[in-house]
């Protein structure tokens, strides 16, 4: 059984950075993809970025430049840092992870990932 905690998430005003950790437990293979997503109320949830076990990344067009997805892949420990910060950042970042790759990369679609963390919210304030 995998589980999936994120934590760092709170209050930040705009132009800060933060840093969001998800601590994965369970079968290793079931954390072959790992990825983040958010969603805000109202709103479908959507992909951020992913990454692979290979260190290979996937970035939503939008979100490159200001997201930074990594992992220890030792513990194993799932990152997402967040600099220059918007209000419309502010949503429920949630830690997905798949066991299985399409054709060697990560996608960011939801339906693609298994395992879902309880997620952490992030506010931005202006």
């Amino acid at each position: 059984q995998v589980q999936l905690v994120e934590s760092g998430g709170g209050s930040v005003q705009a132009g800060g950075s933060l840093r969001l950790s998800c601590a994965a437990s369970g079968p290793s293979v079931s954390t072959v993809c790992m990825g983040w997503f958010r969603q805000v109320p109202d709103k479908s949830r959507e992909g951020v970025a992913t990454i692979g076990s290979g260190g290979r990344t996937n970035y939503a067009i939008s979100m490159k430049g200001r997201f930074t997805i990594s992992k220890d892949s030792a513990k194993p420990i799932l990152y997402l840092q967040i600099d220059n910060l918007i209000p419309d950042d502010a949503a429920v970042y949630y830690c997905a992870s798949s066991p299985r790759t399409w054709g060697g990369s990560c996608t960011l679609r939801i339906s693609d990932f298994e395992y879902w963390g309880q997620g952490t919210q992030v506010t931005v304030s202006s």
